[in-house]
């Protein structure tokens, strides 16, 4: 079947049916297995759409998208599972409806069962019969494949569509960034594993639609803790591309178990000092790569942190502006599309990231970053995670002071002040400090600003080392 300029494949071209796109359980499954489940799917999806696939396998999730793609219905992809959010979701898309885990909880959607068990070679080969033929199907550039959802400043979850034919452009300037790094020509045989969920951008993006369509494979599980990241790592062969997060990485390096050989390591979601990403490519004897996006435009830049602090962005892609305002525009960004952050511009091509617009905060008429003082917080010898939140102020003449949530068993309130006294200015040290065990995070490792604004303002009151 030749493609129309308006089709593209679900699949690269030209790779032979038996090559690998996922390794489950340190067993491969082909190319021929993956399009037999995703025709035998897609026969089974209920009418109208988007879908929402709740599932813990990044090959069922995997397949689930290429049958939505097939039957021209897009993915769903909220910023969490919560009831709140699933009721928004049916009033956004009243079509929408959810392919579940046998496991997964119940959800106000019309919901439909997973088939059956893909993830090992004789489950996928049930579903896709013993005769499966490798032809590719092809999916209109201009069709919505998915519906990324950010929270939104009101916390109404706010839709933004991908176009199968930009999401590609998009993954053909990281794929060929992904090899730069690697020091290949291309991805062919490269292994990714990714701690991070695949019902997330960066996941979506960085651990299914790079190794799909760049001939690449990934694993489908999803470690969290060192240990099962090692063991996961050890399941696939080299060249390993390790997919996390700053805060995975920081469990990684201080857990301080002997890991598989890794030959890439990209992050995403906050930024990594030059001390630290030294600190994971020492531990881990791999190269650091950082990935700058975005919900809106995708993937824009990309960094070697321990080489440049300097952001560069994909090919095709420009910026225009500077400071509290910065568009980003070309390539696989379909309209000029603002960013959420204060860049320094350095040319259309390179910049600095200073932190985000809704960061920075004003105290005693001295200005900073919020992701600038929780980087100085993690940086402690004994903070095991740590956020700090500004409360909002009652009068316009309230001089308003910062909270710090900790985690740091070891440390008492007088040495944490102390250390950050060395790293901060005076102004803001932190009013209030609150233990906690642990920090709310999502399964990507981000902490959504709404969800610590409500943990601070249910502890701020309760500061245990006063």
């Amino acid at each position: 079947m030749t493609p129309g300029l308006a089709d593209l494949p679900l699949l690269p071209t030209g790779l032979p049916p038996d090559t690998p796109v996922c390794w489950h359980a340190g067993h491969p499954i082909s190319r021929r297995q993956y399009l037999g489940d995703v025709q035998h799917l897609a026969g089974l999806l209920r009418p109208g759409g988007p879908v929402l696939a709740l599932t813990a396998d990044r090959y069922r999730f995997a397949v689930a998208f290429g049958a939505a793609a097939v039957r021209g219905q897009a993915g769903l992809m909220p910023p969490n599972h919560t009831a709140d959010t699933l009721r928004r979701l049916h009033d956004l898309f009243p079509g929408a409806y959810v392919l579940a885990d046998e496991a997964a909880p119940a959800v106000g959607l019309p919901t439909l069962p997973y088939p059956s068990a893909p993830g090992d070679a004789n489950a996928s080969a049930s579903l896709a019969g013993a005769q499966a033929g490798p032809d590719i199907p092809l999916v209109p550039q201009a069709q919505p494949v998915a519906h990324v959802l950010t929270s939104g400043s009101t916390g109404q979850p706010v839709p933004h569509a991908k176009h199968w034919g930009l999401l590609q452009a998009s993954i053909r300037a990281s794929a060929q960034r992904v090899a730069e790094h690697l020091g290949r020509p291309d991805l062919h045989g490269v292994s990714f594993v990714g701690t991070v969920p695949p019902q997330h951008m960066y996941g979506f993006e960085s651990t299914v639609l790079l190794p799909l369509l760049s001939g690449a494979a990934f694993a489908a599980e999803r470690p969290f803790f060192p240990q099962d990241v090692a063991r996961v790592l050890a399941l696939v062969p080299r060249p390993r591309v390790l997919v996390t997060t700053p805060v995975h990485l920081r469990n990684l390096t201080e857990a301080g178990i002997a890991l598989p050989p890794v030959d890439l390591v990209i992050s995403a979601t906050a930024p990594l000092s030059v001390p630290v990403a030294g600190q994971v490519e020492a531990a881990l004897a791999a190269p650091l790569m950082e990935i700058y996006g975005c919900t809106e435009a995708g993937q824009v830049a990309t960094r070697r942190t321990t080489a440049s602090t300097e952001w560069r962005t994909f090919d095709g892609l420009s910026l225009t502006g500077d400071g509290d305002r910065t568009l980003v525009q070309g390539g696989h960004v379909g309209e000029p599309t603002p960013l959420a952050d204060v860049l320094e511009v350095l040319s259309p091509t390179r910049f600095r990231l200073l932190g985000r617009s809704n960061d920075m905060v004003n105290v005693a008429g001295k200005r900073t970053s919020l992701s600038h003082l929780n980087h100085q917080l993690l940086s402690i010898p004994g903070v095991i995670d740590g956020a700090f939140w500004l409360p909002p102020s009652r009068r316009d003449e309230d001089v308003v002071r910062l909270v710090a949530l900790v985690v740091a068993p070891g440390l008492d309130r007088a040495r944490l002040t102390a250390a950050l006294r060395e790293r901060i200015d005076a102004a803001f040290l932190p009013r209030r400090m609150v233990w906690l065990d642990s920090l709310p995070r999502d399964p990507s490792g981000k902490l959504p600003a709404d969800r610590l604004a409500g943990l601070a303002g249910r502890l701020v009151g309760e500061d245990t080392r006063a």
